[in-house]
């Protein structure tokens, strides 16, 4: 006897379920994102008369077998990883189409293929033939990786089973996760159903088998990995490759990390051979920049447990609209409104009747609270006309008191900038660490407790009003 099917209306873009079909989602406001799906119901009363089993705990000081690694011999990928892909382990990656998720796994499988690991890439966006084309104008053709073109999650773990029953593959790229789907369930492939189901399949026999399996996953237009939010607890790592088509620079952020530290980065540099590492990013984000110009200021930045300079860039123009524009281009709108409230308020800088434009150079996200300082000064500069000292690199966050609060390894953000040639820095008071005065004797330390006090190093910012005349 068939199972009974009842209708579910489910929103594609956040998942949550409403009771009948309307225009707009309730939980996430998205228009037109629901849809009816079918899903088979089980019988009343199924496992009601089935006792459960008695669970076997373990004790917490046991010790457990260390999992070998699969090193990549890519050095910025086993970075994010925390030192190489875990043996059945679920990685998904995601990112804006043609950023380069495909040809980063590409590179990655074919990497491990000849070092004797069995790899498998499985698309079901690409038919096998564009796969051998891209790999041959990668200069990997010759590597030893089973291609297949299969959409059907059925099919797809059938082939992780050889006859003897032992795993076929140790490594597995699923592209992408949105094209698969499973033949018992009646909602098209994409579907929130569909993707949670199949992730669930897919895990489930990769775990039982030791599959370590690479999902690749698309974004929505927010840059959110598209489907249901629970598709990101469901797997061990989540790795999201950043970047800007105009920029030659991709970088692999990890916000996840089962086997490793989270927030740890991967710079490279998307090239007509594929994507080349880049070992010493901060070197190529200070590389352009023009001395002696004002709105411009180097932050000592941490990305993870890897320090990255990076150039923040600011324009103030006097604004021709009743409104000032505020354009940001990789940091935080709302952080910036904030930031420009403190400079109005604590140190008598009017930013009130000024456009402000502010960009971080290179294409990099920035999102720790150290960069307040930094875009601080920039705006500042950028007011007055008065350049930001050479060689300076700055760091530091800002309470809405107007206070210079310290900021988390500062010692490592100072060596790599004097690495870098930097002479001073402008930080927070006090340094307060084992290195200290190794730090001074490299650097001339500037420390302060205010943003008043770093603002009068540059000449008063004249207001929207003394410009205009």
């Amino acid at each position: 006897m068939a199972k009974a099917q009842k209708a579910q209306f489910i929103c594609q873009s956040c998942g949550s379920v409403a009771p009948r079909w309307q225009g707009r989602c309730e939980s996430c406001g998205e228009w037109n994102s629901i849809i009816e799906e079918r899903i088979e119901s089980a019988p009343k009363g199924l496992g009601a008369a089935k006792s459960g089993n008695v669970i076997e705990f373990e004790d917490l000081k046991s010790e457990s077998p260390t999992l070998p690694r699969s090193v990549s011999g890519i050095s910025e990928f086993d970075r994010v990883t925390g030192g190489g892909l875990v043996p059945a382990s679920v990685t998904l990656i995601g990112g804006d189409p043609g950023i380069g998720k495909s040809t980063l796994l590409l590179q990655l499988v074919c990497t491990l293929a000849n070092k004797n690991v069995s790899c498998a890439y499985i698309s079901g966006e690409e038919a096998v033939d564009q796969v051998r084309l891209r790999a041959k104008r990668l200069g990997l053709a010759d590597a030893p990786v089973d291609l297949a073109s299969a959409t059907n999650v059925r099919d797809i773990v059938k082939s992780m089973v050889r006859n003897n029953g032992k795993k076929a593959y140790d490594v597995m790229v699923i592209d992408s996760i949105q094209t698969m789907y499973v033949d018992t369930v009646d909602s098209a492939p994409g579907t929130v159903t569909q993707v949670r189901t199949s992730t669930q399949e897919l895990i489930r026999n990769a775990k039982r088998l030791g599959v370590t399996l690479l999902i690749v996953g698309h974004v929505t237009k927010e840059g959110a990995i598209a489907g249901p939010r629970v598709l990101e607890h469901m797997v061990d790592t989540v790795l999201y490759f950043e970047g800007d088509r105009g920029h030659q620079f991709r970088i692999l952020r990890g916000v996840k990390n089962r086997f490793g530290p989270t927030d740890e980065i991967g710079v490279f540099e998307m090239a007509g051979v594929g994507l080349i590492e880049v070992e010493n990013p901060s070197a190529l984000f200070i590389s352009d920049r023009s001395d002696n110009v004002s709105g411009s200021a180097v932050l000592a930045g941490l990305e993870g447990s890897r320090p990255v300079l990076v150039e923040i860039q600011a324009l103030v123009v006097p604004t021709s609209y009743s409104t000032p524009k505020r354009a940001v281009v990789g940091w935080d709108a709302n952080r910036l409104s904030m930031l420009l409230a403190v400079l109005e308020s604590r140190c008598n800088i009017m930013m009130s009747g000024m456009d402000v434009y502010l960009n971080v150079a290179g294409g990099l996200r920035i999102t720790e609270p150290a960069a307040d300082l930094a875009v601080a000064i920039a705006l500042v500069s950028a007011a007055s006309g008065d350049p930001v000292p050479k060689d300076t690199v700055i760091m530091g966050e800002i309470g809405l008191a107007g206070e210079v609060r310290h900021v988390p390894q500062p010692d490592l953000r100072l060596k790599e900038a004097a690495k870098l040639g930097f002479k001073s820095a402008f930080i927070p008071k006090p340094i307060k660490s084992k290195n200290q005065e190794d730090v001074k004797h490299a650097m001339k330390i500037e420390s302060f407790e205010r943003l008043d006090q770093v603002t009068r190093l540059f000449k008063k910012p004249v207001n929207a009003h003394e410009m205009s005349d």
